[in-house]
């Protein structure tokens, strides 16, 4: 997938990264700490993390393509060396929504969750998804000065 419609894939594919982690993170939030949330949401929350999982080694690979295709810029370096990291945090954003998926089925199973396991995997679920939100602006940040920063210089 480097190349889709004659545009390199990376510069479509990270759009859907830029988008869909950051909202699955807020859901995923939301889903962790507001019960009413996660009954209306935590099947759309684990859907988006499961795309967002998928797409975003996609979006590594292409960008991959694209940096050895434009001859190893060093301006791209920093924003590579991080982008290669977000796979992690978005599959820890993944793990523990489907954890948080497991608890909402147990009780709407009318079976009991301990209060303490539902307390540790809210916690995880915002500790993953701030990673996400906080990564997501890093990697896309020093992509945009990578992609932008000599236009807006001469500005």
């Amino acid at each position: 997938m480097s190349v889709i419609d004659g545009l390199p894939g990376h510069i479509l594919l990270n759009h859907f990264v830029v988008v869909l982690g950051p909202l699955t993170a807020i859901l995923a939030i939301l889903c962790a700490v507001w019960s009413v949330a996660r009954q209306r949401l935590i099947w759309l929350t684990l859907a988006l993390a499961v795309a967002t999982l998928i797409l975003t080694p996609l979006t590594i690979s292409s960008g991959d393509w694209l940096y050895v295709k434009l001859g190893s810029p060093p301006v791209v370096d920093q924003h590579g060396q991080l982008g290669a990291t977000l796979v992690y945090i978005v599959a820890a954003l993944a793990v523990t929504v489907t954890a948080l998926a497991v608890i909402h089925l147990r009780q709407a199973r009318g079976r009991t969750v301990k209060t303490a396991v539902r307390a540790v995997v809210a916690v995880l679920v915002v500790v993953a998804a701030t990673g996400t939100l906080v990564q997501t602006y890093r990697v896309g940040e020093t992509g945009a000065r990578a992609a932008w920063g000599s236009v807006t210089a001469s500005a």
